[in-house]
């Protein structure tokens, strides 16, 4: 019950700059952990990132149980809708489609806020396609997988995913300061995101049926990530647009492989609009999943 209830008012109210404002965002002190164990940790190797990962987790999980144990539900409930972000995701990828309609100087500046790519030279298509990727991947990091983690362990579980997710993302990255360091996030990230992003896809394709799973299967294995590949390779047959594909980072091309290849590479506003669309209709079917779970 905690759970539907978080969703409903994640969906509700999103996160309200009136209070996030005045207040750090429990993900803004998350990471402030993480940065605080980065300057105290990091001597460049495994072991200090496995002991940075064990404390966060432990802290994670002792917080839990104290939240936990707070007389009724509200707690967590509260917490749990601070967590989950469907509302803010589809608010962020929709004023990349409200920008695109204006310019596509507009909508650059409004997919860099959700992208970690170069976004200089994008042309239309590579914005829509941005806005797209960025929704379905954040759809399973920032909705599902929290979720999912908040059914199968209560509070512990929510906590433990979001800090050891906001750590891949400040961390855990193949660079000369974090290849070592960062390894423990980027796996464990991994791990916990296994699963969801599996669910994730089958909620997407389960409100759209289009493309077949064998082929949904295959795109997701040629995408650069395990688990990312999924939830974009089911919205890219139920738009019929091509998703990842070559572009820019820190001024390199990476030539990726395109995800559907043999969809269209003109995506527009109209596209990202359909696929916010699709993000709210797996998201009520999520929710239903939710009530069964609890029912159960």
């Amino acid at each position: 019950m905690a759970l539907i209830l978080a969703m409903l008012l994640d969906a509700l109210l999103g996160e309200p700059k009136w209070l996030w404002g005045r207040l750090p965002h429990p993900a803004v002190l998350m990471g402030r952990a993480v940065g605080f164990l980065d300057t105290r940790l990091n001597d460049d190797t495994r072991g200090g990132g496995v002991l940075a990962v064990a404390i966060l987790v432990v802290g994670a999980i002792a917080l839990g149980f104290v939240l936990m144990a707070l007389p009724g539900i509200w707690a967590e409930v509260i917490v749990g809708a601070m967590l989950l972000a469907q509302k803010s995701l589809v608010q962020h990828v929709q004023r990349v489609a409200d920008a695109l309609r204006l310019s596509v100087g507009d909508a650059r500046r409004a997919v860099a806020m959700i992208v970690g790519r170069d976004v200089r030279d994008m042309d239309g298509p590579a914005v829509a396609r941005g806005a797209i990727e960025s929704a379905a991947e954040n759809f399973s990091d920032g909705v599902i997988a929290p979720a999912f983690w908040f059914a199968v362990a209560g509070l512990p579980g929510l906590l433990i995913y979001k800090v050891v997710n906001t750590a891949d993302s400040m961390i855990g990255y193949r660079t000369e300061k974090y290849e070592n360091f960062g390894w423990a996030a980027a796996r464990l990230d991994d791990v916990l995101n296994w699963l969801p992003a599996r669910l994730t896809a089958v909620l997407i394709w389960a409100v759209t049926r289009r493309g077949t799973w064998g082929a949904i299967a295959r795109d997701a294995n040629l995408h650069r990530s395990p688990n990312a590949g999924w939830p974009e390779a089911a919205m890219a047959p139920a738009l019929d647009v091509s998703l990842s594909g070559p572009r820019s980072y820190d001024g390199v091309i990476e030539d990726f492989d395109w995800v559907h290849p043999d969809g269209r590479k003109d995506a527009g506003a109209d596209d990202i609009d359909a696929s916010v669309a699709m993000l709210w209709k797996a998201w009520v079917l999520g929710l239903a999943l939710a009530a069964v779970i609890a029912l159960v």
